[in-house]
């Protein structure tokens, strides 16, 4: 099993990056493993319910110069269908593709559209967007 390097964004705006080893689809609580070294690694339980979305990313520090697409270029064939999400707290948009949205499920999993994003994947929590739409 290989550790995936994620952000986790609370509602609240916390964010706590680390290690999930494994990430719950049907479940409510999951731990991560802490990137900071002053916490030694030590794991924090972590609730679906408070977060906007968990970022399975690239690196942790990413580029902050760097500007995401939020398009689609004209030869790219996301697998899934196409979707621009909107959250709730701040406003932010995100756009790209999804293997399926099921409304009443706890969240459901966005491919970015632009590939030099940080962001692999987005898992998205339902209860944090106030726009979802197909396009």
């Amino acid at each position: 099993m290989s550790r995936k390097k994620i952000v986790v964004r609370y509602a609240d705006g916390r964010l706590v990056r680390g290690y999930a080893d494994n990430f719950p689809l049907d479940g409510a609580l999951f731990h991560v493993r802490q990137l900071d070294p002053a916490l030694a690694g030590r794991s924090v339980k972590v609730s679906l319910k408070e977060l906007k979305a968990v970022f399975f990313v690239r690196d942790f520090s990413g580029n902050p110069a760097y500007r995401e697409k939020k398009h689609f270029a004209a030869h790219q064939q996301p697998e899934g269908r196409r979707v621009e999400v909107t959250f709730v707290d701040d406003g932010e948009v995100l756009v790209g593709s999804t293997p399926g949205h099921e409304p009443g499920e706890p969240g459901f999993f966005v491919t970015p559209a632009d590939p030099h994003s940080n962001n692999e994947k987005v898992f998205v929590i339902s209860s944090s967007i106030s726009r979802f739409r197909y396009i």
